[in-house]
Formats: structure tokens, C-alpha cells, sequence
């Protein structure tokens, strides 16, 4: 199969994240409007959080092992797939055993059948990651869009029937058991059909050397994605974890809509830049331009619109979620502002260091929910923001020692994008004060503000010469000379 460029990828793991972006958005709104309540929400998220914890640690660190090895054999991949296999069934077991004592800890026997409902469907996971890789490898991102567009089709429809059907938080837990069916049935058709049999381990140091490496890793992370809603759920309520869980995943959509697609594209891609020894410094700076240009913007435009968006998009159940959602977006600035603060450092071999940053920023993470979770939900949401903040500090000496880039070309590249962020929200800004405040706002004035503000951006790209525009002017006439090449078709023998 003929390697995609960088660009062309680009363009297809946007096209499945604004794809699979758009079920998943349209189907949390419909549930949330008329079939599900805080409540529901928040039990479905406490036992999602609480598998989450063991079953992030699926994947083992295969993808990535997969995505960045340097001569990738046959056997290499058989070994690969079996490590998998064996460790993502092993922890798909331990959260199915965890299922009563979660529910036991909550003390509500509601999380039971929901939390095992979850903790099946990641039984089916591994026989989805090495397939999924070898595609992502080999830059076969249209298979990627197939993928991930066809789990969320079947999560969707899975998750709005059987919530029509009054069946609440077991509704969402069966469209998630659905969508990791779906991930592992057009997966294994696009890959050719994969299987780990018959089992090999010789060679398995170098996945297990890794993988270890991806455990510690996926164990921080998944303490700070998920200890908010576990910790709100224990101090709180299961409505409060509703809500939290409504603002946080709004925002985290809308950031992985614009960014997280193109992460996994960039991996393989440095490791072509790393192989060849060209310096990281530069396309880094690009990076960077990509993420903040487009996700700084988007991130500012959800915090300023965070009151008009909850209420149209969820009704007024739902209206507490607005100030949360607001210091939610505005963490995520934080988080982007250094992209693949993760993937470069396995690639280039800095474990050591990236581990231990990474245990001293979740360490931080949960103190400071611990802190604030005593004082109500809204201090929750800012905990996010000023741990937004303490992770730029611990991350970004961390990545220029590495990569090699210049503060000034960091910081003039960031500049560049702060310019156009101002820019996209002033429109809004401006009509709070002309027009009404947000809790007055209707969606004519939404609508114009986004509008004008989406105006400016591009003026702003384009008069302060982002490299972001030159970038889009690339991909989009990538895109359109592979639209009309033509076909050719093999002639019979």
C-alpha cells in the first residue's frame, strides 16, 4: 500500500475525528436533553472512571512500540500482539472482579451491573490495538477514519436505543460495550484479519521494556483524567458527578475534535524525522503553531460561550455545568500549549525523565482536587486550571532540552497564537457588553459572534503569517490533488 504524506493523514484523522466528533456530540445531547439525567450521568461516570484506572493499561505501550520501532519484522509483530493479548486480558479480568468491591465503596448496588457491563467490553479491546497500529504504521489513516467512525455509529445507536427504552445509565454502558465491538470487527477487516495465534513470547523484552514504561505512564494519567469524578462522587454527589462530568467531557470532545486525530499522525512522523537525523527543533515549532493556532482559539471561544452553550445545547437541568465547563476549556489551553509531551520522549528514549515528571504532576493533580473538592464543584474546575499551569512548568525545560528549539521561537510562535485567539473571542466578548450578557444570549447572537470571531482568526493567521496558514494552504491542496487523481484501474490478465 502506497504511504500516505503527513499532510494527506492529517487530513483523514480529521476528517474521523470531526466525523466521529459529530455522532458523539449529537448523541450527548439528545441523551442528556430527554433521556438522562445528573444522576444517571453520574453513575454511569463513577463506574467508567473507576474501570478506566486498571483499564487504560491495556494497550500496554503496543501502539506505540509498533509506531516507532525501527525495523519492524514479522515476528516482531506476532511477539507484539501476544504480549498484548495477555496483558489486556489479564487487567479486562481484574475490573470485571473489581465490579462489587466499586460497588461496595460507592455503596450503591446501581454501579454493579453497570460497572461489569463496562468491564466486558474491554475484553475485546486487544484484538483491536495491533490491527489499529499496524494501519496508523504504515500512515493508512483512511483505514483509521473507518475504524473509529464505525465505533461510533455503533455506540451511538446502541446507547439512544436502549435509552429510549428507559434502560438510564446501563444504556451508556452498553453503547460503550458496542463500540469496542464495532473497533474490533472493522479493524480486523481492514487489517486483514490478525490474530495472536499461535502464541510467541522470544523477543518480547523490548514490548515489555516499554510497556512498562506505558503502565506508569497510563496509571498517572488515568489518576488524572478519572479522580475528579471518583473523589467528586465519594464527597459529593452522584449528580454533582454529572455535571463535572458534562463540562469536562464537552471540553475534552472539543479539544480532541481539533487536536488529538493528528497526534497519532505525528508520531510515525518523527520517528521518520528521528530516523533520518535531521533535528526535531524546527518541525516541533511547527507543531506547536498547529495545536495552539487551531486549539487556542476554540478552547477560549467554549470558556467565553460556556453559559449560552450549556443551555441551548443541554437545557436548564443541566445549567450548573456552565462555570465548570468554562475553567475546564481554559485548562485545556495549558495542555497544548507543549503537544506530544508524552510521545516524543518514548521515541527518542527519555523514559526516566518523562516518568518522573509525570508522577510529580499527577502527585500535584490530586492534592490539589483533594484541596478543593471540599469547597464545591466550581474549586474542582479551577484545580484544573492551575494544574494546567504547574504542568507547563514541569513539562516545557523538559522539551526544549530535548528537542532543541529556542525560547524565542517557542514564544514567538505562542505569541503569534494568543494574537489570534484575542482576535476569535473579541467578537463575543464585544456583544456581551453591546448586546446581552450570557445568560440572556440567543443563538443569533452565538452564531454572529462565533462567525465574526472565526473571520478574525483567519485575518489573524494570515496578517501576523502564523505558520498555521501556510499549513492549511498545504493540506488543503494536498487533499484536492488526491481528489482528482484518477483512478487506475488494473487491467485483466
Amino acid at each position: 500500500m502506497t504511504t500516505m504524506s503527513v499532510r494527506t493523514a492529517a487530513a483523514w484523522a480529521l476528517v474521523s475525528q470531526y466525523t466521529s466528533f459529530t455522532i458523539q456530540f449529537a448523541t450527548s445531547v439528545v441523551l442528556a436533553r430527554w433521556f438522562i439525567n445528573p444522576s444517571e450521568l453520574g453513575l454511569f461516570s463513577i463506574s467508567f472512571a473507576a474501570v478506566s484506572l486498571v483499564a487504560f493499561l491495556q494497550d500496554f505501550g503496543v501502539t506505540r512500540y509498533i509506531n516507532g520501532e525501527r525495523e519492524l519484522t514479522p515476528d516482531k509483530l506476532h511477539t507484539a500482539f501476544t504480549v498484548s493479548v495477555a496483558f489486556a486480558w489479564g487487567i479486562a479480568v481484574l475490573a470485571l472482579l473489581a465490579a462489587g468491591p466499586i460497588a461496595a465503596f460507592y455503596g450503591d448496588p446501581q454501579l454493579l451491573p453497570i460497572t461489569r457491563v463496562i468491564a466486558a467490553s474491554y475484553l475485546l479491546v486487544p484484538l483491536a490495538i495491533v490491527p489499529q497500529a499496524t494501519c496508523q504504521r504504515r500512515m493508512d489513516y483512511k483505514s483509521n477514519t473507518m475504524i473509529e467512525v464505525g465505533a461510533s455509529i455503533a455506540n451511538a445507536s446502541t446507547a439512544v436505543t436502549l435509552a429510549v427504552m428507559g434502560h438510564g445509565a446501563l444504556a451508556l454502558a452498553w453503547g460503550a460495550f458496542a463500540q469496542q465491538a464495532a473497533r474490533l470487527a472493522v479493524s480486523q477487516w481492514r487489517a486483514g484479519g490478525m490474530l495472536p495465534w499461535p502464541l510467541r513470547i522470544h523477543g518480547a523484552r523490548p514490548v515489555l521494556r516499554l510497556g512498562g514504561t506505558n503502565s506508569v505512564l497510563s496509571t498517572c494519567y488515568s489518576i488524572t483524567a478519572r479522580a475528579p469524578e471518583l473523589v467528586i462522587g465519594r464527597l459529593i454527589d452522584k449528580a454533582a458527578v454529572g455535571l463535572f462530568a458534562r463540562a469536562s467531557g464537552l471540553a475534552l470532545q472539543l479539544r480532541l475534535l481539533l487536536a488529538g486525530a493528528v497526534t497519532g499522525v505525528f508520531y510515525p512522523a518523527f520517528r521518520q524525522v528521528r530516523d533520518s537525523g535531521a533535528p526535531l527543533g524546527p518541525p516541533y515549532i511547527r507543531v506547536v503553531a498547529a495545536y495552539t493556532g487551531v486549539v487556542w482559539p476554540a478552547m477560549a471561544g467554549i470558556a467565553v460561550l460556556s453559559q449560552p452553550l450549556v443551555q441551548l445545547l443541554y437545557g436548564d437541568k443541566w445549567v450548573a455545568a456552565a462555570p465548570l465547563l468554562g475553567w475546564i476549556a481554559l485548562s485545556q489551553l495549558c495542555y497544548v500549549s507543549l503537544p506530544l509531551n508524552a510521545d516524543l520522549p518514548l521515541l527518542l528514549d527519555r523514559m526516566t525523565g518523562l516518568i518522573r515528571r509525570n508522577v510529580i504532576e499527577t502527585i500535584a493533580s490530586v492534592l490539589l482536587i483533594a484541596i478543593a473538592a471540599p469547597f464545591g464543584l466550581l474549586w474542582v474546575a479551577v484545580s484544573r486550571f492551575v494544574h494546567g499551569l504547574i504542568w507547563i512548568a514541569i513539562y516545557a525545560p523538559f522539551m526544549r532540552e530535548m528537542l532543541g528549539f529556542s525560547w524565542s521561537d517557542l514564544l514567538r510562535v505562542q505569541a503569534k497564537s494568543l494574537a489570534a485567539t484575542a482576535a476569535a473571542v473579541a467578537p463575543l466578548l464585544a456583544s456581551y457588553v453591546l448586546w446581552h450578557g450570557p445568560a440572556q444570549a440567543g443563538l443569533a447572537q452565538v452564531a454572529g459572534g462565533t462567525l465574526a470571531g472565526m473571520v478574525l482568526w483567519l485575518v489573524a493567521i494570515w496578517s501576523l503569517r502564523h505558520p498555521l496558514f501556510a499549513e492549511l494552504l498545504g493540506m488543503l491542496g494536498e487533499l484536492r490533488e488526491t481528489l482528482a487523481r484518477p483512478k487506475v484501474r488494473a487491467l485483466p490478465r
